[in-house]
């Protein structure tokens, strides 16, 4: 393990978040795992913030339904 993750600040990483050319370094698939774990649970995952997803990403093909 990298001793600099042990002192990445929170700070840090939302400077490194925010800064297109740092972001830039991401793999596709560093992305993906950075998105699929940084929810703390189940319960942030709501109907709208998914269709926010789909609009910002502009998806077209999916469409989102909650089953009640």
């Amino acid at each position: 393990m990298n001793d600099n993750l042990n002192t990445l600040s929170r700070e840090d990483f939302m400077n490194f978040f925010r800064d297109d050319e740092k972001l830039s370094t991401l793999s596709a698939d560093d992305r993906i795992e950075i998105f699929l774990q940084i929810l703390p649970g189940g319960s942030d995952i709501s109907e709208g913030l998914l269709n926010e997803l789909i609009s910002d990403y502009q998806v077209t093909n999916l469409e989102v339904s909650q089953v009640k």
